[in-house]
């Protein structure tokens, strides 16, 4: 599994992972530049909310054509695993982020509050839980079922949460929202899987032309969140120090969650590998899957400042799980870290960059 393919900077990755840098971070962060210096506004911004909804669906379709339902039946047997890591997404996380945003609330714009909120409230990553587990040598149809049913889930329950835990802020959200949730991101997704027996097979011989539709799909979206946030002159409230504080928060919400499944996977009797597939699975929040909710729930003038969070989580957890699945990957048993081949597939596999 090769999470660089699709990238539009491949002329540099090498450069660039010898550096330690995502090379879908610069991706990123040219695209907040091209925002800025040119905001699509008026007509054009309708336009765009369109085709953001277009490119939006179709990335839950090819999602749902390319996951294979028996590799997730199989992950469901190990439960003990499954409840532990949706414990994780969806309780602890939650937990952490209403003690992080009532002590932080006073001093960042509401916006960021409501944008680490949101961060607290989504699945787990998908590729990258996958690929980091498979590195670190670790049970991998187990982090496959834990991080594609997290991902199902979500998409009803993260806007539930949102609903809930969000009620009382300035933003008002609805049983509309998850309609919209259904309608944008799950129906797609069901009609992938439906139609996978036919085109599973010739997406899976086209996994660079899929993996730029996945990110560029993302780039179109993060363009039109910071277009809108622009011309609506939000980002004159943001300072640099309520970024680093952002940063720092990140941090320590990540800190908090590996301790935590670390400490319960090893109290809890796991095997190492088994405990390998909760830190990573349990630990990360997806941003595939974040900036398309968040482009549905919350207003279109806000959105930049609150996908922000999400965005620097995003990068300092590829970090911090890459350097922490190395350092799985050393224990002893003769294998070499860093080319591991996953559990049935014989495959070797390279540091992931995924969103």
């Amino acid at each position: 599994m090769n999470l660089w393919e699709g990238l539009p900077l491949v002329p540099f990755r090498s450069v660039l992972s010898r550096f330690g840098i995502d090379p879908y971070l610069i991706a990123l962060i040219l695209t907040v530049a091209f925002a800025s210096l040119l905001p699509v506004h008026g007509m054009g911004a309708e336009i765009m909310d369109q085709v953001v909804y277009a490119a939006v669906a179709l990335l839950f379709f090819l999602y749902g054509a390319k996951l294979s339902p028996k590799a997730v039946l199989e992950g469901l047997l190990h439960w003990r695993l499954q409840s532990i890591v949706f414990l994780s997404t969806f309780l602890l996380f939650p937990l952490i982020g209403l003690g992080i945003t009532w002590a932080v609330s006073p001093f960042l714009p509401d916006e960021l509050v409501i944008g680490l909120m949101f961060l607290c409230v989504l699945p787990s990553t998908v590729q990258s839980s996958i690929a980091f587990t498979s590195i670190a040598r670790g049970n991998v149809p187990a982090a496959l079922c834990s991080a594609s049913l997290s991902n199902l889930v979500g998409m009803v329950l993260t806007p539930l949460l949102v609903a809930l835990l969000l009620s009382s802020s300035e933003m008002s959200f609805s049983l509309d929202s998850l309609w919209k949730i259904l309608l944008q991101l799950l129906v797609p997704f069901l009609a992938g899987q439906a139609l996978r027996p036919l085109i599973g097979g010739w997406l899976a011989a086209r996994k660079r032309v899929v993996g730029l539709v996945d990110r560029g799909s993302i780039l179109l979206v993060v363009y039109a969140a910071f277009s809108q946030g622009m011309v609506a002159g939000i980002w004159t409230q943001l300072g640099w120090t309520d970024l680093a504080l952002v940063l720092v928060l990140d941090v320590l919400i990540l800190a908090l969650v590996l301790a935590v499944t670390t400490l319960v996977s090893r109290r809890g009797g796991f095997a190492i590998e088994d405990e390998i597939a909760i830190v990573f699975c349990g630990s990360k929040k997806s941003m595939a899957a974040g900036i398309p909710m968040a482009h549905i729930l919350f207003p279109a003038a806000t959105m930049g400042m609150i996908v922000l969070p999400l965005m620097l989580f995003h990068q300092i957890q590829l970090f911090v799980c890459a350097t922490l699945a190395q350092r799985y990957a050393r224990r002893p048993d003769g294998k070499v870290p860093g080319e591991v081949e996953e559990p049935r597939a014989g495959k070797v596999t390279a540091v992931p960059s995924s969103v």
